[in-house]
This record gives structure tokens, sequence and C-alpha cells, in this order.
């Protein structure tokens, strides 16, 4: 029996064919080349989100982004009947959790329901008014 070896012996393309030999011919292209062509299928199963622009990113500068802290974590935080959470780097009061004593929370900002649960305790909470977003305003 002839070796497959020696049954190429004398042929130019040695059972490839004219151009599979050569670069990504059998390939049909290097990469994502033919996407559109002959390779729609596998474009259309393996990368069903390939193109178009996914999602949306505001410019930076205008993100808002609160640092907010629950009143149940300030009331595990807060040693004496007082606290400033702007001093703190927080931003916003949020109410999820409990409060079990009265406390002075001064902060920028708070939700409805954390001034509710503060108040119900005997405390109060003292918004701090933004001296940078009011001059920002008369301009």
């Amino acid at each position: 029996m002839v070796s497959r070896t020696n049954k190429f012996r004398g042929s130019r393309y040695h059972g490839r064919g004219k151009k599979a030999g050569r670069g990504a011919g059998k390939r049909g292209g290097r990469g994502n080349a033919g996407l559109n062509k002959h390779k729609v299928m596998t474009r259309l199963k393996y990368m069903p989100g390939h193109w178009g622009m996914h999602g949306f990113n505001r410019h930076p500068g205008l993100r808002v982004v609160n640092s907010s802290v629950n009143v149940g974590e300030v009331c595990e935080i807060s040693e004496g009947d007082s606290i400033n959470l702007t001093e703190m780097g927080f931003d916003k009061l949020l109410g999820r959790g409990r409060i079990d004593r009265p406390l002075q929370i001064t902060v920028r900002e708070a939700s409805a329901r954390a001034i509710e649960k503060v108040e119900a305790a005997g405390g109060s909470v003292e918004i701090e008014d933004d001296a940078e977003w009011d001059e920002g305003e008369e301009e």
C-alpha cells in the first residue's frame, strides 16, 4: 500500500486545493474578515451584541454620586448624643435600620423616612446648606 506522502509526490498542492495552502485561505480569511459576507451565521450565533452602542454614560462632570449612610449604622457609629455626618464624609442619611436613642444628626441631605425615624426616637436632623451650590445659582 502506498503511503499518503508518496501519493502527493509530483503533485503541486498535496491535496489541499489551489489556495488552501496559502495564508488564511482555508479559514475564509484572518480574524473577523468576512463577518458580513460568508461568516454571517458565525456572527449571528456567537457574537449577538458585537455591533452598535450599548448603554449610556453621562459625562463625569455631570455625575452625582452620594456617599450615603443608614440610620442603623449611624446609631452604631455615634458615641455621644450628636454626630456630624458631613465631616465624616457622608452626603445623605437614609432610613434603613433601627434607632433606639435620641441623636442630633447634621447632614447635607436626608430621606423623609430617615427624618421620621430619628424624630420618633426623640432626636433631630439638621440639614446643612451647601454654600458652593448657592454661589453657582446666583451667577
